[in-house]
């Protein structure tokens, strides 16, 4: 008796996969996006799928594992490195997502000709631009080295060819949407070609030591597109954040198997190409004159403390349901904050519209601007100025607590630098660097300060 074929279907929006068609996928919603994958494809699924060593292993006592250790080498960019937690890692496989235009292929380029610069070879492989426009890039950039080789091609077997050739020491894929396997029987941008090729050049990468850069698309929702295998194969993620019509943008740690992810490299889009920006902290807040609805706060990004300006305006509503809106701070936490204020402090906000905006672009990850955020509200609510020469650092709790916040005397430190006088802090610091810190433990005493 003939063995039965197994049947497999695939979400082409997601890469999940399914014994049996459906008409919508139960993973990301999407509506006739399942297809159904050949032998070769179902075997590529399954290569992916055990990318540890399949030969027997035997388990061993931890006190018996002898412990990794790894060179950097410098990409000659200070915010990169900072980024990757040191420098780029021999045999490292890095992805770099971001919106259209944000800077990922200026970036690679510009690190390409530093490291070609100091005798290394580069090999930067363009499926979405010819040689003459990545030229015209590079003249731009000062990016002419002779140890930067251009490959435009999307056929993975070509590059593999290519490496095989010469001995590169780094590898840029620009971008892994546009590459094909022959072996694949499906269009470039699929879910199986993407696993396919990240899975082949995961394999090279650690077989060579070949530290390899691959630039993603990302969805519409602001995740890369393909499965999300795709960024479990590889050893770092980095998203770029920022609006590309502005001058500056955030490149942010997500992953990192050989540094930390909290940090976020800052850098500056000029005619010469995205570099490390300078004096980042002066960049986020206008010191300019003081204005109602406006307060600073100092935040922690990694290592770094930055301080940032926090705007709010409070309108009247004429509709049933006033609008509560935030860019670069959590909604569901706006809601929160304004439920306090009018419970705890009685100010009437259910008749207003209130709008938060967090300026230059940052995403506050942390609670510590909790304090900021009311004092900013209440500023504009009133109609009163706060004077920029006044710092709001606290979390608040849903009892009306400010709660002490983490490397408290970091955030002093970078606010007298940028000469800010006093402070409003849940606790007193060990170390106040010249900054007069007033203590807040209640969100009543915000209202006194006010």
């Amino acid at each position: 008796m003939a063995k039965k074929k197994k049947v497999l279907f695939e979400c082409q929006s997601c890469g999940l996969t399914s014994p049996k068609w459906m008409g919508k996928c139960t993973n990301c919603g999407s509506w006739d996006s399942l297809v159904e994958l050949n032998e070769d494809q179902q075997e590529v699924i399954k290569l992916s799928s055990s990318i540890s060593n399949t030969q027997g292993a035997k388990a061993q006592s931890i006190t018996k594992v002898e412990e990794s250790s790894f060179e950097r080498f410098s990409s000659k960019d200070e915010e990169l490195d900072l980024v990757l937690g040191g420098g780029i890692v021999p045999g490292s496989l890095t992805l770099i997502g971001g919106s259209p235009g944000v800077g990922k292929s200026t970036l690679l380029l510009k690190i390409g000709a530093n490291i070609a610069k100091s005798g290394k070879n580069v090999l930067y492989v363009t499926g979405e631009e010819s040689e003459g426009q990545i030229k015209i890039r590079a003249n731009r950039l000062d990016a002419n080295e002779e140890n930067l080789y251009i490959l435009n091609e999307i056929k993975l077997e070509q590059i593999l060819v290519e490496l095989s050739e010469r001995k590169y020491d780094l590898l840029i894929i620009d971008s892994i949407q546009t590459m094909y396997s022959e072996t694949i029987s499906s269009a470039p941008g699929s879910v199986t070609q993407v696993r396919q090729i990240t899975f082949d050049l995961m394999r090279i990468a650690k077989e060579r030591q070949l530290s390899t850069f691959i630039i993603g698309h990302i969805t519409k929702e602001g995740s890369i597109a393909g499965p999300r295998v795709l960024e479990h194969m590889v050893d770092t993620v980095l998203y770029f954040e920022g609006d590309s019509s502005k001058e500056l943008r955030i490149l942010r740690g997500f992953k990192n198997r050989f540094g930390p992810t909290n940090e976020i490299g800052v850098f500056e889009m000029r005619a010469e190409g995205l570099v490390s920006a300078k004096d980042i902290s002066s960049r986020f807040f206008d010191a300019a004159k003081d204005q109602s609805g406006s307060a600073l706060t100092v935040v922690m990004e990694g290592s770094r403390p930055i301080v940032l300006e926090v705007q709010a305006l409070v309108a009247e509503s004429y509709a049933s349901n006033p609008k509560r809106q935030a860019t670069g701070f959590d909604n569901n936490r706006l809601n929160m904050l304004l439920a306090l204020l009018e419970r705890k402090l009685e100010i009437p906000l259910n008749n207003y519209d209130v709008f938060i905006n967090i300026t230059g672009g940052i995403k506050v990850m942390e609670t510590s601007a909790d304090l900021a955020i009311l004092a900013a509200i209440i500023s504009s609510f009133r109609n009163r100025a706060v004077s920029k020469e006044t710092l709001f650092i606290g979390e608040v709790s849903l009892v009306g607590d400010v709660r002490e916040v983490s490397q408290l005397d970091s955030r002093l430190k970078e606010a007298k630098m940028l000469n800010i006088t006093k402070a409003l802090v849940p606790k007193k610091p060990k170390e106040s660097h010249g900054v007069k810190c007033y203590i807040a433990d209640e969100v009543t005493k915000l209202i006194e300060w006010m």
